[in-house]
């Protein structure tokens, strides 16, 4: 049974396209509602704009077996995807025989249970069984996410070329997944699962990489490499017509569960009069983490949230209390795109080449007791009386207009067009 759906027909792009009758596929982990599958989105929707035909191919790492699309993890996140601007979409995991192949206890088993998810993810994708509709498919560029999908993209194509978005430091987000595992003796070590990341990456014609700390990171550590800072095109919020909430968006990924942790513990007790909402699934995630502190606080939630538009619609002041985190944070992006003011750490802005300083509708605070006072006083003041919440005034908000440079999907289609199309042309 191929596991495929297909959407949307041919691109429909003009002759004149400089993709046009190339075959594109983007490649990526069967991850959804999160800053990553918004990345894999712009990029389908980015070389369908230049007249290629994409194909997507999403890649599920964990458990082995439910292959069918008919399985309850395959329909859920077919169902949370459907935006996928794709014109074929196929899909992958490792088959349920796997367990009996010796190479399942060596390369994905055992480096598992010592925390070793660099060379035991790549493993999984590797051993991910390829619908059999893509099996002989002329590929002629292959755009790959994240270092432990290179397996599943070689595996579809050996010969095209590989433009691979690293998507942050990988050993770095394993590292910090370890604090909160049971590791078998003896544990990997970051410099260990670094040197696996880099191998597989020594494999690509491209890295692409999504913000500027990340770029800097991998020109140092793979100076022989082309490497090409990109940001990533990511999906306007709408900019009005605002109104009186504040708001945190967040999905659950451990980073922003420590940081929603911290905001609640160490801000929102000293900011009496704010009346926070908290949209997206970080409340679940919290609640496993610090059940008391949710219970606390679990009026403040909202939980996922359809129409993520609307929370930035009507909000009069988007809060950003980033204290963990690597890589480019999507949605600090999100926010700056709206144009609301914004209370913000330092560390919201990571991996950008900007002065968060310098934006005119941006508070930074460094730290809890300046975040909590900036947010008392804007409680006290009305979010909605502030003149720069309005909807025309975000239009051409500081933060707007950086989000229009560097983020919108204008700017993303002439970065890749000047660094990944002449893989496809030479």
């Amino acid at each position: 049974m191929a596991q495929s759906t297909t959407i949307g027909g041919e691109s429909g792009a003009k002759p004149a396209a400089p993709l046009a009758g190339r075959t594109v596929a983007v490649v990526h982990a069967a991850w959804h509602s999160c800053g990553s599958y918004q990345v894999n989105v712009s990029q389908a929707a980015v070389y369908r704009a230049l007249g290629a035909h994409v194909i997507s191919l999403s890649v599920r790492e964990w458990p082995p077996g439910q292959s069918d699309l008919a399985s309850p993890r395959w329909r859920d996140y077919i169902s949370h995807t459907q935006d996928m601007p794709a014109d074929e979409r196929y899909y992958a995991n490792m088959p349920g025989g796997v367990f009996a192949r010796a190479s399942f206890w060596r390369d994905v088993y055992w480096p598992l249970i010592h925390g070793d998810h660099a060379a035991a993810t790549a493993a999984m994708t590797g051993l991910a069984r390829l619908p059999a509709a893509l099996a002989g498919r002329r590929i002629d560029l292959v755009h790959c996410n994240h270092f432990f999908c290179i397996p599943a993209a070689r595996n579809l194509s050996a010969a095209a070329p590989l433009v691979i978005e690293t998507q942050d430091v990988q050993a770095l987000q394993y590292d910090l997944r370890n604090e909160g595992l049971f590791i078998v003796p003896p544990r990997a070590s970051y410099d260990a699962m670094l040197a696996t990341e880099l191998d597989w990456l020594r494999k690509a014609d491209l890295l692409v990489h999504l913000n500027a700390e990340e770029c800097a990171t991998f020109e140092r550590l793979l100076p022989d490499m082309r490497n090409a800072l990109v940001y990533p095109a990511v999906e306007e919020a709408p900019t009005g017509p605002g109104g009186d909430d504040i708001v945190i968006v967040a999905s659950g990924n451990y980073p922003n569960t420590l940081s929603v942790e911290w905001f609640l513990d160490q801000v929102v007790p000293k900011a009496p009069h704010a009346r926070v909402k908290i949209a997206g699934n970080v409340d679940s995630a919290l609640k496993a983490r610090n059940p008391a502190l949710y219970e606390r606080w679990k009026r403040l939630f909202l939980g996922r949230v359809d129409d993520i538009g609307a929370i930035y619609a009507n909000a009069g002041l988007v809060l950003l209390p980033t204290t963990e985190g690597h890589g480019l944070s999507i949605k600090a992006v999100e926010a700056l795109s709206c144009g609301a003011p914004l209370i913000a750490t330092p560390q919201a802005f990571r991996g950008m080449r900007v002065d968060p300083a310098r934006l005119s509708n941006v508070a930074l605070c460094e730290d809890a007791e300046s975040f909590a006072a900036a947010l008392e006083k804007a409680a006290l003041a009305g979010p909605a009386r502030d003149p720069r919440s309005n909807g025309a005034a975000r239009e051409v908000s500081d933060t707007r207009r950086f989000y229009e440079a560097n983020f919108s999907p204008a700017a993303y289609e002439a970065s890749i067009l000047s660094t990944v199309l002449p893989l496809v042309t030479r």
